[in-house]
């Protein structure tokens, strides 16, 4: 048994079409389908557009200018 996910097609017909990976043999198989009560349409219609996050400049300036700190100190290997 195989788990595949993708996405389908459905016609006013009812007929459904769906792309498969390569490594499935041609043939009849027996699926089990499961359909989200929404469709992708619905779904990024739905999706609202947020401002980007605003993050205040908060400047601290140096302790003392003696204090110097270099990046191999903060990710040097014990």
């Amino acid at each position: 048994m195989k788990s595949i996910e993708t996405i389908a097609t459905v016609t006013k017909d009812g007929k459904i079409t769906a792309q498969l990976p390569l490594d499935i043999p041609e043939g009849e198989h027996q699926v089990v389908i499961v359909i989200d009560k929404k469709s992708l349409v619905q779904k990024q219609g739905k999706k609202e557009k947020k401002a980007p996050l605003k993050f205040s400049a908060y400047p601290v300036g140096l302790v003392s200018k003696s204090l110097i700190f270099r990046r191999e100190d903060f990710y040097a290997n014990d």
